[in-house]
């Protein structure tokens, strides 16, 4: 028995040193390791169908972005070829197209500072929001700004008939704008975005470019043709953002399920050797009070 004794004692206390190595001490119990784990587990089964979520929409967005830029497009064509162009004097009016959702990476805040840098220019300017996130960002430094905001955008792909409403709600604002600038988010690749302006030109803009008159289009009809030109800007941006959207939050929940993938691998390690040494330490306690007994 005594040989026994002097065996196990060296393997205890070499059991007793590595588990003293072992940083159960940040937690109380494995209990709270367990539990630890098991959030993580459950935060990225939630980022990932995030993930998946965010590219099945990002597909619609994408090929609604693609329709938009048509639109866009020869819109953009007809009145550069017009000459139209808006006056740098005069009431200004921005409009920040963002949305109400977040989980999405500096998405809005790199909007947000693109519209300070252009308030820096214009302190006196209005602005329209379409979008919670960025009236709480905007709404810190120019809530006196902020003439108009929408709120529900982004939680669908975006159609040409919420562009119009939203155009409507702008027009009945009642002020004789000289220029309206649309801020948004254009699409680069599926990784890469960055925040842009396109104008949209009021009536007396169009009659006042040089090349206009070449469409030999009605005066009549060119309050109705200010109204479309906005509406059509507004569409082309919603789409654009809603696309990067879906794009940002689809890399933002990606790179959350990795971390979290990373956490578990530790936390996993971590409860095993916490566990280990909990028993090695029960083990020791044993023999300890067997080898007392004798």
């Amino acid at each position: 028995m005594s040989a026994l004794r002097s065996g196990v004692r060296p393997l205890a206390a070499a059991a007793l040193k590595a588990s003293n190595r072992v940083p159960a001490n940040n937690y109380a119990t494995l209990r709270e390791i367990e539990s630890r784990l098991k959030s993580i587990k459950n935060i990225e089964k939630i980022t990932n169908t995030m993930k998946i979520v965010a590219s099945t929409k990002l597909s619609r967005a994408q090929r609604a972005m693609t329709d938009s830029r048509v639109y866009g497009a020869t819109s953009s064509e007809v009145y550069k070829k017009a000459e139209a162009a808006s006056p740098a004097e005069g009431k200004k009016l921005i409009i920040v197209s963002s949305s109400d959702k977040g989980l999405c990476g500096g998405i809005h805040s790199q909007l947000s500072k693109a519209v300070r840098a252009r308030m820096a220019k214009t302190p006196e300017a209005d602005i329209v929001v379409l979008g919670d996130k960025a009236k709480v960002q905007l709404g810190r430094s120019y809530a006196n700004n902020i003439v108009l905001s929408f709120n529900q955008i982004g939680k669908e792909v975006p159609t040409f008939a919420e562009a119009q409403s939203i155009a409507d709600e702008i027009l009945t604002l009642g002020t004789a704008y000289e220029s309206i600038e649309i801020v948004y988010n254009f699409f680069k690749s599926g990784i890469s975005f960055e925040p842009v302006s396109v104008p949209a030109y009021t009536e007396e803009a169009l009659k006042a470019a040089p090349n206009f008159s070449a469409y030999e289009i009605e005066e009549d009809v060119l309050r109705d043709l200010a109204e479309f030109s906005l509406a059509n800007s507004l569409y082309h941006a919603l789409a654009e953002g809603y696309a990067c959207e879906q794009s940002a939050r689809r890399s933002a929940m990606d790179n959350a399920s990795k971390n979290a993938g990373d956490m578990i691998g530790k936390y996993s390690i971590l409860y095993n050797r916490t566990r280990q040494a909990v028993i090695t330490n029960e083990l020791v306690d044993i023999i300890t009070g067997a080898s007392s007994l004798e």
